[in-house]
Formats: C-alpha cells, sequence, structure tokens
C-alpha cells in the first residue's frame, strides 16, 4: 500500500507533495530529519493532508493531479490556509495596515 501527502514548511511558506510506499507519518519524520535534499531547507514540515492506503499506480497518479495546475487549485480550495497566496496576501496587509 502507498499513500500521497502534503506538507507545509512555514518558514517558505511552501507546500510539498509527495507520496511513499510507507506511512505518512514515517514519511514526515525523515523529510524532518533532512534525508530529502530538496525539503531540508523549509525544516521543520507539518503534515496537512495525506491520503493512505493507495495501491501504488493510483498514489502515482494521486501525486502527479496534485503537482499539477487543477490539482494545487484543488488544495487551495481545500487547505486555504496552506496556500502560498493566502500568506502573501495576509502579509501584504499586515504591511499596509
Amino acid at each position: 500500500m502507498a499513500c500521497v501527502y502534503v506538507l507545509w514548511s512555514s518558514s517558505l511558506q511552501k507546500r510539498y507533495v509527495g507520496r511513499s510506499s510507507g506511512a505518512a507519518e514515517a514519511r514526515l519524520r525523515q523529510h524532518n530529519q533532512g534525508h530529502n535534499r530538496f525539503t531540508r531547507g523549509g525544516i521543520p514540515w507539518i503534515l496537512v493532508y495525506s491520503e493512505e492506503d493507495l495501491d501504488h499506480k493510483s498514489a502515482n497518479t494521486r501525486e502527479r493531479f496534485l503537482k499539477s495546475g487543477q490539482g494545487r487549485k484543488w488544495l487551495d480550495q481545500q487547505l486555504p490556509r496552506f496556500s502560498r497566496k493566502a500568506h502573501i496576501t495576509n502579509s501584504e496587509r499586515c504591511r499596509s495596515g
């Protein structure tokens, strides 16, 4: 079985979409220990969304979708707190207020 997961880095104000053959929580620990060079700079990451118990083909398809334009839009709607656009808008409000 496999999973697809979405991580959020407050320091980078970015999401990371990935898939794993194990549990999302275990993969999160690996990201936060610096085992992935693409996410090392955003430590600490938090798990904001996951889809567990997928077969490998479904996980691969779902990961590709979530990384696509439509998938990013879907994530923005599902996870508005963890959207870079939301954080940019909030920081602009803080500066102008």
